[in-house]
Formats: structure tokens, sequence, C-alpha cells
């Protein structure tokens, strides 16, 4: 897939526009049909190198266009070239979401081309999936777990690729699908090209740059860079809050932000149904999205708040990843998150494009530190304010109010003629203005709830002194042991842990690497917060941290793992 001469130097010439990077004219037109005009940063670093052939490692904020980045260029060898039956681009991405949105991408990009897009996923019958690569597949776009089985069936062939696409790789990592990966890319010819993108670039992206590309082009983009133009940057803000006041503080933010849609991030699904009813309590229609939760669910959900009939969603990490949504106007971190590159692909989610964005942070006290380290990794200002004071709540309903009403006044509308006797009526008995006060106050009561609320204690940020690495308990924490490390046979979990008994083991092919991505996949925790691991013949023993052991329990009870069912428990540890 190298480019001519020629088309090289055109597409390095000029590129202010589409129209300038020389794509197929099919590209061209279906770009132009869905409304593009220019290329985002990512994809004007992008797209020159990769119609070139060469391999490329690029690093955007999620949200900032590299779908189209790789995918264009992909789509302009492909238009001319030969269609057989064997796929000629593979694309790996990390969730079901995603793959379904690739897919989506490259059928509205390619249009015009009759590009033949398979996608390749868990929670899909195989046997639609198989009918579709036999038929003949020009691109599959692929969770790695589902291409493996596919490889093992004889059903996915790999011998004729002309380039593999690492999507999100480091969610990828993060899922535990290393040596999935591993085994996928072996399996690929070695004249291929290969391009990765992801939001971060922990050190494990180093390994699998060097074991499969070839002097590969480097993008590396901060989120300032990676939208266009004057585009607005998300507006990143964290408050203070002692953790018992966390539900009314989010309420008071929500109240005064009034966003269009919202998502907000909680780390196990208990909370979030805790947190979505105490939502809709207050008079916000709110949805949960978690693991325990099947695939036609979560599209529900997902649809509600695209249509505008849900307000904002309740979610884990783990439900939300792949989630993207045009109308989405605010993300809030209901906890600060465990790692910087969590907090990256949440707010990635909003200022999508150029768009404006607002993150928002609920920080207890202890969190303060991890406050610190996101803007040191991110290098972007997180600014820390004071939460909105009842007097500001209340002046904030009034101010929504007046704007309705001003709206309805402007309204060039015959419909205030309807009450024009009731007010006449009332005009006899009453003064006129007085009338009218009592009229804003039903409208503004009609808003919602605008009883008293208390204040919430203001927080003081923590000094240098009071800093230390506590747990919730006020104790200082233990590190945990890092994910994979295997732990001596009987030795107690750590402090902060619970070992798990998961009734698979050595003889059913179960590696450390399949217990992580099996919980990272379907719970809230992250591969890099599983503890130790055993691996014994018909068992297997992981440490969870507390917190999340019934949420991981929960999660993996309907989850197969090496295509068998698993049952998962507290270990019964024996009294000595």
């Amino acid at each position: 897939m190298v480019a001519s001469t020629a088309e090289q130097q055109s597409v390095t010439e000029h590129l202010d526009g589409f129209t300038d990077l020389a794509l197929h004219p099919a590209l061209s037109r279906a770009l132009a049909e869905l409304g593009y005009s220019e290329p985002t940063p990512i994809q004007r670093a992008a797209v020159p190198p990769l119609l070139a052939g060469r391999d490329l490692v690029g690093q955007a904020a999620t949200g900032t266009g590299k779908t189209a980045a790789f995918a264009l260029p992909l789509l302009h060898h492909l238009a001319d070239g030969e269609r057989g039956t064997t796929p000629r681009v593979l694309v790996l991405v990390p969730t079901r979401e995603l793959a379904a949105q690739v897919c989506a991408a490259f059928d509205g990009y390619g249009r015009h081309l009759g590009v033949r897009v398979v996608p390749v996923y868990g929670g899909q019958p195989m046997g639609r999936q198989l009918r579709a690569l036999e038929q003949g597949a020009d691109v599959v776009v692929a969770t790695p777990g589902r291409a493996l089985d596919h490889l093992a069936r004889g059903s996915l062939r790999l011998d004729g690729l002309d380039a593999v696409v690492l999507d999100e790789a480091d969610e990828m990592l993060d899922m535990g699908f290393a040596e999935d990966i591993d085994a996928i890319l072996q399996r690929t010819p070695d004249e291929r090209q290969t391009m990765l993108f992801s939001a971060t670039m922990p050190p494990r992206i180093a390994g699998l740059v060097r074991r499969y590309l070839t002097d590969p082009e480097r993008i590396e983009l901060s989120r300032a860079e990676s939208v266009s133009g004057d585009a607005a940057m998300i507006r990143q803000t964290a408050y203070l809050v002692p953790r018992g006041y966390k539900p009314a503080a989010l309420g008071r933010v929500l109240d005064l932000e009034a966003p269009k849609a919202a998502v907000v991030f909680c780390r196990t699904r208990e909370e979030v149904d805790r947190l979505t009813e105490t939502m809709n309590g207050r008079n916000y229609r709110a949805e949960a999205l978690h693991g325990g939760m099947d695939q036609q669910q979560r599209d529900r959900v997902v649809g509600r708040l695209r249509a505008g009939t849900a307000d904002l969603v309740v979610a884990t990490d783990v439900a939300a990843r792949g989630l993207d949504i045009d109308q989405l106007t605010h993300v809030v971190n209901y906890d600060v998150p465990s790692a910087p590159d969590v907090y990256v692909h949440r707010i990635g989610r909003v200022g999508r494009a150029g768009r404006e964005g607002s993150a928002v942070t609920l920080a207890e006290p202890r969190e303060q530190r991890m406050i610190a380290t996101i803007e040191r990794v991110t290098n972007q200002k997180m600014a820390v304010e004071k939460l909105p004071t009842v007097a500001d709540l209340k002046a904030r309903r009034l101010e929504l109010t007046r704007a309705a009403l001003r709206e309805t006044l402007l309204a060039d509308s015959d419909d205030l003629e309807h009450y024009r006797d009731a007010v006449e009526s009332l005009s006899g008995e009453f003064d006129v203005e007085r009338v009218a006060l009592a009229a804003v106050k039903l409208a503004h009561e009609a808003g919602g709830p605008v009883g008293e609320e208390d204040e919430i204690p203001e927080v003081r940020p923590e000094t240098r002194g009071d800093r230390g690495s506590r747990g919730d308990d006020g104790n200082t924490r233990r590190g945990a042991a890092r994910p994979g490390r295997a732990g001596k046979q009987g030795r107690p979990p750590a402090d902060d842990m619970t070992r798990l008994f998961v009734s698979l083991g050595r003889t059913a092919g179960v590696r450390p690497q399949d217990l992580v991505g099996a919980i990272a996949g379907e719970s809230p925790l992250r591969g890099k917060d599983v503890g130790a691991i055993e691996i014994s013949d018909r068992f297997s023993l992981v440490d969870v941290p507390h917190t999340a052991a019934d949420d991981v329990i929960s999660a993996l009870r309907d989850t197969s793992i090496k295509g068998r069912r698993v049952t998962v428990r507290r270990e019964r540890r024996r009294a000595r």
C-alpha cells in the first residue's frame, strides 16, 4: 500500500482542506455529503504519511478525529484495488462499542466505494459473523478475543492483509489483551502497514511499537493541539467536597451548569445505582449504565441520552468505554479517577471536534494529590473552585426562570392571548404588577422544588504537610501487587485486598492475562488495580480491592473465560 511519487507530492503541498489531501474522488464526495470541510490536526498530520505507506504511531486525545485519520488513507488504497474473499485491513479495538463506531465510520466514508466492512466482537451471534466473513470482507473491525476465536475456527484469514490498525492501544493493554495482540499480529504478513493510535502512551506501548512497527512516523498532539483553529478548550473544574455531601454537591453543580447532556462517572455499579436513584429524586432524568446490563439495555440508555429523553447517564468506566454522543456537554468525575489516563479518556468524550465542553471533578480532601498528578501528566490546569452556595443556586434558578419568560415574551405567537381573560379578571381585584409577580412565582416553582437547602461545609485545600498516601480509613495504604504477579500459596492478601476464588485453572488453559482481561473488561476495575494472582490446576485465586470485590463477583457471574462458565466467590480460608 505505497503511494506513487506524484501522489506523495500532491498530499504534502497543500493541507488546508480535505480537497487538498488528494483523496479518491469517491471519498471527497462522501466527506462533502457528511459536511466535513477541514481536517482536524491529527488528520492533517497522519493522512499524508499513511497515504505514502508509512507505519505510524499517533497520540491524540479521544474524540479528535483519529478514526478518520486512519480510515481515509486505508479506504483510498482500497478504492481501486483487487477485492478477494480475505480481508485486506484489520482494525483491532478494545470494546464492542468502539468496534461498532469504527465500522460506522468506514461505512460512512466509503459509502460510494462498496467496501465490505465486517464487525467481529463478543455479544453478537457467532453465526452471523461466520456468514459475513464467508461472503468476503475488505475490512474487519474486531476485538482481540473474538478475532482469536475466528482464527482458531479458521473463519478469519490474515494472510492477505495489507494493513493493521491498533486503535485505543492503551485501553487494549489495560484490559489484558497484550498476549492476544501478539498472537494475532504474529499471524499477519511481514510486509504490511501498521498504525497504532492511543490517547496516552504508557511504557508498554513502546514494546508494541518496537516489535511490530517499522521506522514509524510519530505524531504526538496535546489536547490543545488536537482541536482545530479557535475551537474552545474543555473547561476543567474541580470542587473540594466532604464525602457525605457529594450527592448534594453534584446536584448543585448540575443545577448551576444546566448541561444539555452529561455523563457522571462512578467507581462501582452499586454507587451508580444509588446515585441514579438520588438524582432522579432531584428531578433529573437519570439513567444508570454499568457492567451488570446487557448490550441491548446499554444501547437503550445511550439512545435516551441522544434523543434528549434523559438528562444524564451515571456510569462506570467499563460500561462507558466507546461511548460517543455528539450532544454531550459535560463529564463529571464523581470521584477523582485512579490514574491520569483514565481522566484523559473520560474528558475526551466532550469537546469533540472543537465543540465546547466541561469536565467537572468532585474531589475529597484526600484526593487533592491525585488532582496534582493529573495536572502534571496532562500538562493542563484544573481550576479548583468553591462550591456554589444556596444563594448562588437560588439566583441561578431565578435566572433560568427569567430567561424562559423572556423567550416566551419575545416569541412571535398569539398563544399569550389565551390568558388575557385571566389577567384582566384578576387586575380588577389586584394590582397588575402583583399578578405578574404571582405568575412568575408559579413558573419558577414549576421548574422544580426551590425549598431550603443546607449549606455544604467548605473544605480548605490541604497544605503540603497534610499530604500522605492514606486510604479511606485514614491509615497509610500499602501498594497492591502488580497484575499477573503470582502470590505465595497460603499467604493472606494485602490489608486492603480481598482474595477471590475462580473455578478455572491451569488445566483449562487459564493465564494471568485471561483473568485480568475478564475483570477489566466486565467490572469497573482496571488491569493495574488487580493484585496477586495464583493459578493452580483446577482453580485460580485473584486479589482485588475490598471495595470492588462484590462488583467483580457480580460482573463475572455470567462471564465465560476460555469459553467456559466460571464460579467466582470469596476464598474460604481454613482456620489454622
